[in-house]
């Protein structure tokens, strides 16, 4: 059973913000995948909600005339795996969402959903956040672009005040064209569980495919928040590709990531899995971009 005072079904955006501001308490449920578990647990018992999960203007895949992929916040995981211009253009981004939960949860699990009931394990962030995204945010003042670490405040806290709600996510052209990336999951299961610590990582090599020109390195799971590590990435800019890149790339990584025990895995296990997993992320990224390792 499911304990809730009352749903509201939006037939707009236009109209979920006016329901949102007339209840400042009620929450926006979508696919419903976390939510809907929080309020079967008893955390979210007696709340309101206010759907927003039939507005299909807030669904889908599209290529921009400026070169934008724009991804609508209802999109779900399966869609977003299968849909061609994912897999043309960025393929990392449905790698990633197809390693949440098992097919049901991907089938009606949100890919706005994932990024904003702000936790630091969402599959999808740390690559968003690789892929430099951003947020379209629409509330009864209009709306506004957002970089995606601008939305996160800290852990299961995302900057949604008031009436807003997440009505669009996009790649600019310049953060995918010529870019070759690879997530990597860590998790105590094969199937059907959280991340003990999510690395993706973004590439450019140069024209003769012997240096790397440019990398994005983001993890899940490795801070309260997802997060980017610019020192790193600076710190091997234009290095030839060798063991010596990798090197430097792993031992940095480890002076900007801020894991932490807790239940799932000791941070010392962290520590390890963001040093080896950055590295495996690069190489692979490399080698989907034509380079030799």
């Amino acid at each position: 059973m499911y304990d809730i005072e009352k749903i509201y079904q939006a037939t707009s955006v236009e109209d979920a913000i006016k329901h949102l501001v007339a209840d400042p308490d009620s929450l926006i449920i979508a696919g419903g995948s976390d939510i809907l578990i929080k309020i079967h647990e008893g955390k979210l018992a007696g709340c309101s909600l206010v759907s927003i999960y039939g507005l299909d203007e807030l669904r889908g895949v599209t290529l921009q005339e400026d070169g934008r992929i724009k991804i609508g916040p209802l999109t779900s995981f399966s869609h977003i795996t299968k849909d061609p211009i994912i897999q043309s253009y960025i393929p990392v981004l449905g790698d990633a969402v197809d390693e949440v939960g098992g097919p049901q949860v991907r089938n009606i699990g949100t890919i706005g959903g994932n990024i904003s009931n702000g936790v630091t394990s969402a599959d999808s962030a740390s690559t968003l956040f690789a892929l430099n995204a951003e947020l379209e945010i629409t509330g009864p003042n209009g709306s506004k672009i957002i970089p995606i670490k601008d939305y996160y405040l800290g852990p299961g806290r995302v900057d949604l005040k008031n009436g807003e709600l997440l009505t669009a996510i996009y790649i600019q052209k310049d953060n995918y064209e010529n870019y070759y990336g690879c997530y990597i999951k860590y998790a105590m299961r094969d199937a059907m569980d959280i991340a003990t610590l999510g690395c993706s990582v973004s590439c450019k090599l140069n024209h003769d495919k012997t240096h790397l020109e440019d990398v994005r390195l983001a993890y899940g799971v490795a801070g309260p928040v997802p997060m980017r590590c610019p020192e790193t990435e600076e710190a091997v800019k234009g290095m030839a590709i060798s063991e010596t890149l990798f090197d430097v790339f792993g031992k940095t990584a480890l002076t900007e990531v801020r894991p932490r025990d807790s239940w799932r895995a000791s941070k010392i296990l962290r520590l390890q899995l963001a040093e080896e997993l950055c590295k495996r992320a690069l190489k692979e990224a490399i080698r989907r971009a034509g380079g030799e390792c």
